[in-house]
């Protein structure tokens, strides 16, 4: 299946199909030079078979984790653009998770200003999430994706087969968006996760989370408004994500947790329910005031406080200016023993 997203700057396709990591051709030009970043943790089955496409191709393998979205990995992979004379007419292709798509698609948009991106996903965090919409960037002063820019892919490779060698755990980190995006904008999809298997509806929860993030890019390409509702249990998730240390919870466990501070009572119990049924965090250890002090750093944030989403209602959501003092009570309810 083609997903066409349509953006000020053009339009790319993503394509949804078993098996069609093996099929590059069908959707860019595997002629290009290629820089192929990948990730230790990736498994090298998949990274060989994109290499093996791309008869001009230089690879590149960062360390697994959040670390490597860091300057020092974004100078790296200049320098080896740059090294093996990389001109404007080549590309880079990501292997990987949201890391690497991250820090692979800033790469491109800023080498030559501007060299061709493919995204082929292999996480379903990223399948789901960060593969569409063409956020990039990379951590900074020990804050999440404060470097950045807008830089759409020329095509998104999603093929669900890969799934099958990510641990249970990243597995559900990924779910934990899908969960996120029903809960603001597709109460059948909700029904779904809360009383089908994913894993043998996993074709058709991609798809439907794709489909939810793409009419809200497409409405609002660089988050002026409507995109926002994507930031849903985002605010206190990456608060949380920060003091964490940048490694210590994954990214939809964090969200998860997000979620539950900007829901209804009634909402909170139907998320917190999905969350417990696969296995990601309803609780943390983690102070109020440490959370509260990330809070003000997070560059959605103003002075004094910030464009919350809240869901009052699965399926629906509505944007509230939150000052800080207020989000300090709304996390010691939902979750701060």
């Amino acid at each position: 299946m083609l997903l066409t997203v349509k953006t000020t700057t053009g339009s790319y396709n993503i394509a949804l199909k078993r098996g069609e990591i093996n099929n590059i051709a069908s959707h860019f030009d595997t002629t290009k030079k290629a820089l192929i970043v990948t990730d230790s943790g990736v498994p090298s089955q998949y990274t060989q078979c994109v290499l093996s496409q791309f008869p001009k191709s230089v690879i590149k393998v960062i360390p697994q984790g959040e670390k490597s979205k860091s300057f020092e990995m974004y100078k790296d992979l200049l320098q080896t653009l740059s090294e093996n004379e990389f001109s404007r007419n080549d590309c880079i292709v990501a292997v990987g998770g949201g890391v690497v798509g991250d820090l692979s698609g800033f790469t491109a948009a800023t080498y030559m200003r501007g060299i061709d991106f493919l995204n082929i996903p292999t996480t379903l965090l990223s399948q789901v999430d960060s593969s569409i919409g063409g956020k990039t960037a990379i951590d900074f002063g020990g804050y999440k994706n404060t470097v950045g820019a807008f830089y759409q892919p020329k095509a998104v490779i999603i093929d669900p087969d890969v799934l099958s060698t990510l641990s249970p755990r990243h597995f559900n980190n990924g779910l934990a968006e899908c969960i996120k995006m029903a809960a603001t904008s597709d109460a059948e999809l909700f029904s779904l996760l809360e009383k089908e298997s994913v894993k043998e509806n996993i074709e058709a929860v991609i798809e439907k989370s794709l489909k939810i993030k793409r009419a809200v890019v497409q409405a609002d390409e660089k988050e002026q408004g409507l995109r926002r509702v994507l930031n849903f249990g985002h605010t206190a998730g990456h608060a949380i994500e920060t003091v964490s240390g940048l490694g210590g919870l994954l990214h939809g466990e964090c969200v998860a947790l997000g979620m539950l501070a900007f829901s209804s009572p009634a909402v909170r119990e139907r998320i917190k329910s999905v969350l417990e049924k696969h296995n990601l965090p309803t609780e943390t250890d983690i102070s109020l005031k440490e959370i509260s002090d990330a809070f003000r750093h997070d560059k959605k944030g103003t002075s004094s406080g910030v464009n919350a989403v809240f869901v009052d209602e699965i399926g629906s959501f509505r944007f509230q200016f939150t000052e800080y003092e207020k989000l300090d009570e709304i996390i010691k309810e939902a979750y701060i023993k």
